[in-house]
């Protein structure tokens, strides 16, 4: 990708700084290929992963049935290379001054990097058995937290948006796995719920209260 010689292809010398810089950023994830619209073959490529090479044909036909996203631009679409690769393309017509197409450019995008670090951060840290109860059974500020949390993932709604209903509920929760059986656990509980003791005292009322089964869910 040095400098371009003087009997190259006007428009391969008008467009090669721009391709080259397309090139050196998203290197060596990125072939950019400059095409001939007129003879459907390729002028230059950079970063090639195939071995196509200038002169060879450019096949832009699979275009036609591509909707622009925006004016001469195409993309980005999926392509797939024969090993397996998975692809991120965007094409643009390049035009004279009169209107008249110049030039297609091309920037095929390998996605093999992008999805490895996608699969090892979703691996990353992420639980692989169920959590030994054992060493839990007598944390019992802990088992607030997983029941809560829990809870809070079931409806999708923050601990702020939780309803009379929602903290009924997670009380019953709560109840079921006897945390109110711990000394001083009602404070701790009030603060995973994010309300006053009183309120706490107010919920466990209404919800031991006979026909507290009608409040949960």
């Amino acid at each position: 990708m040095g400098t371009v010689d003087e009997g190259t292809d006007p428009r391969v010398r008008m467009w090669a700084p721009a391709c080259q810089a397309v090139a050196l950023l998203l290197g060596p994830y990125a072939e950019v290929v400059l095409h001939d619209p007129d003879t459907d073959r390729i002028l230059e490529i950079w970063n090639p992963m195939s071995s196509r090479g200038p002169g060879d044909p450019s096949l832009l036909g699979e275009l036609d049935a591509l909707d622009p996203s925006a004016r001469d631009v195409f993309g980005p679409y999926e392509k797939l290379l024969a090993d397996g690769r998975r692809l991120s393309s965007v094409s643009a017509i390049l035009r004279e001054a009169d209107g008249r197409a110049s030039a297609v450019l091309c920037v095929n995008l390998d996605r093999t990097p992008l999805e490895q670090a996608t699969a090892l951060l979703s691996a990353f840290g992420a639980p692989t058995v169920s959590r030994p109860e054992p060493l839990f059974e007598q944390d019992w500020s802990d088992r607030v937290q997983h029941v809560v949390g829990a809870y809070v993932r079931e409806c999708g709604r923050p601990v702020e948006r939780l309803t009379r209903a929602d903290r009924l509920a997670v009380l019953a929760r709560l109840d079921e796995a006897k945390v109110f059986a711990v000394r001083r656990a009602t404070p701790v509980v009030a603060r995973a719920l994010r309300v006053s003791r009183s309120t706490l005292y107010n919920l466990l009322a209404e919800l031991r209260a006979p026909d507290a089964k009608d409040l949960t869910r």
